[in-house]
């Protein structure tokens, strides 16, 4: 297997980052590199909990220049961090402060900065993805240089493609992410484009309007958002005001055709939505405010299967079965029907999870939402649908009323509670348990 590198392109003086004020270029990178590198234990795998992004990508590197795959916890938890731990003899963690340690330090050792950068084999295990729980229980995903490499290329070649510049000549694309690098979509777009493909990143995860704003702001041109859908109604909602971005980026859950346009509008940029999951990372991007099929990356072959698709790539150690319903059209195009799991029936009927939640949002009033299905019924053994609804000032009653025409009465929501909030993680995402726990809230003694 060839070995491909852990830095490219090579270029000392090319930025990779953005902190403390001023860009980071890839010299001074491979310094900081090499200074962890010479701190790290003599372990198997390096949990890494970092949560400024670039002392996370610094310590990335350090491990696998190491050759320690890097394990993603779905959560900074301790008691989840801590079965990972348990279940990885002779890993370690790697935190904020060990990281800025080494980052104080002045290596100038050529033999010691040589080695973070050498090149990694294609065949090697570099890290190892964790479900987040929100479909059962946890499951690890291993990813091998070759893999990684492979769909960074194609994120890379799709993002230049939407920004309409070269990738040997055009200017640096500079990345602002608001999601933890721990999660895949975090690392493949901040954590793998500044690494391998050619980009650069900010250091900051802002949350807030304003913050976002204002990391926008440090960054040169062309700049990038790379974020998800409850972040960017956020944004919409706000009245801050943004100064230019070239593109905005969503994943991690679908993203409405409206609500991409009224981001273009709002920001002054195209949105390319992305296509993928911790098995495959990103396989197919789409301009969601006008088109509802995806364009597959190069090379990307679907397979539909009557529990799901079939994936499978030149860079995939083996074809990776995913649950989503998909339907593959001309010329690399596919749509997506839904996810096996979101399929449901009640009553002889079958409908569509991410269906009904889509038009329970369009119930003018409605801010947030989201339909599931709960435990069956334990007398009855009937399995209803349930849903959570944010929708101030609004009654059970109202929003039912304005939702029947437009959904068969099988499928209307019993029970459906009004909620402050929908118990979104850290993603944006809705784990199970808290959806059941905010459905039935525990009464106080």
């Amino acid at each position: 297997m060839t070995d491909l590198a852990l830095m490219s392109p090579p270029d000392p003086q090319r930025p990779i980052a953005f902190r403390d004020g001023h860009p980071v270029l890839l010299a001074l990178f491979r310094r900081h590199v090499a200074a962890l590198l010479q701190r790290l234990p003599a372990g198997t795998a390096m949990i890494n909990l970092c949560q400024d992004r670039y002392r996370f990508l610094v310590a990335y590197a350090a491990a696998l220049s190491a050759g320690h795959p890097v394990l993603l916890p779905p959560s900074r938890v301790e008691q989840v961090v801590a079965e990972i731990q348990g279940g990885s003899p002779g890993s370690y963690r790697c935190e904020d402060a060990a990281v800025e340690e080494a980052l104080e330090e002045d290596v100038c050792a050529a033999a010691v900065a040589m080695r973070a950068d050498t090149p990694i084999p294609g065949d090697r295990v570099v890290m190892v993805g964790l479900t987040s729980g929100s479909t059962g229980e946890p499951k690890s995903y291993p990813k091998r240089w070759r893999s990684v490499h492979g769909s960074t290329m194609c994120n890379s070649a799709a993002i230049r493609r939407a920004l309409g510049i070269d990738a040997s000549a055009g200017p640096t694309p500079w990345i602002l992410a608001t999601v933890p690098p721990q999660h895949m979509y975090g690392m493949e777009l901040s954590v793998l484009l500044p690494l391998i493909g050619g980009m650069a990143v900010h250091a900051a995860r802002p949350l807030f309007a304003a913050d976002i704003a204002r990391a926008l702001e440090e960054l040169p041109q062309p700049r990038i958002l790379a974020s998800t859908p409850v972040h960017l109604r956020a944004l919409l909602e706000s009245s801050q005001a943004f100064p230019p971005v070239a593109l905005v980026i969503s994943a991690t859950a679908p993203l409405d055709g409206a609500l991409a346009a009224a981001v273009e509008r709002r920001l002054g940029a195209a949105l390319l939505e992305m296509f993928g999951s911790t098995e495959t990372c990103v396989i197919a991007s789409r301009r969601t405010a006008q088109e509802v099929s995806w364009r597959l990356y190069q090379d990307v072959e679907l397979q539909p299967l009557p529990q799901g698709t079939r994936v499978n790539a030149p860079w995939f150690p083996e074809p990776v079965v995913l649950q989503d319903v998909i339907e593959p059209q001309a010329r690399g195009r596919f749509v997506v029907r839904g996810r096996h799991q979101d399929l449901i029936e009640v009553a002889g009927k079958r409908a569509s999870l991410a269906d009904l939640t889509r038009r329970l949002l369009a119930v003018e009033g409605v801010r947030d939402a989201v339909v599931f299905q709960p435990d069956a019924d334990a007398v009855a053994s009937i399995r209803r649908v349930a849903a959570l609804v944010v929708a101030p000032g609004m009654t059970r009653r109202e929003i039912l009323e304005r939702l029947a025409p437009g959904v068969d009465p099988a499928f209307l929501p019993r029970p459906l509670r009004i909620v402050d909030a929908l118990p979104r993680n850290a993603l944006g995402k809705l784990p199970r348990e808290r959806l059941l726990q905010a459905l039935h809230p525990r009464r106080p003694p």
